[in-house]
């Protein structure tokens, strides 16, 4: 799918707030990120689900698009942002074993809460 064939699909769905990652945060992210700025949109790059060639090349990419208006976020803010609060029982489930699989410290202490202060 070109360029333009994505935008227009983009502009298709109405909203003007997007998700963006990707491997290669020089190019694959930072270009569609930065051009998406230029036409209005409010742009939010998962910055730690992005890989660059290097460590340091990533953290200018990522540096450069948020000078830019870029707003940077990790998956766990987006993951808990969906999930809201731990009442929603309906997605409720899926969430906490993502978090406990795979947010370290954050993801025991769920865990913990859930086998030891209230269990079932």
């Amino acid at each position: 799918m070109g360029r333009q064939a994505v935008r227009d699909e983009i502009m298709k769905t109405g909203r003007r707030k997007l998700l963006i990652s990707g491997l290669l945060t020089e190019a694959c992210v930072s270009f569609p990120v930065l051009s998406t700025l230029a036409d209005g949109y409010d742009v939010y790059v998962v910055a730690d689900t992005c890989g660059g060639v290097t460590a340091e090349s990533h953290s200018l990419a990522l540096r450069r698009m948020e000078a830019t208006g870029a707003t940077m976020t990790s998956w766990l803010q987006v993951l808990l942002e969906l999930q809201r609060d731990w009442t929603r029982k309906e997605t409720y489930d899926g969430a906490r074993a993502i978090v406990e699989g795979h947010a370290g410290g954050y993801g025991i202490g769920l865990a913990y809460a859930r086998d030891m202060i209230h269990p079932v």
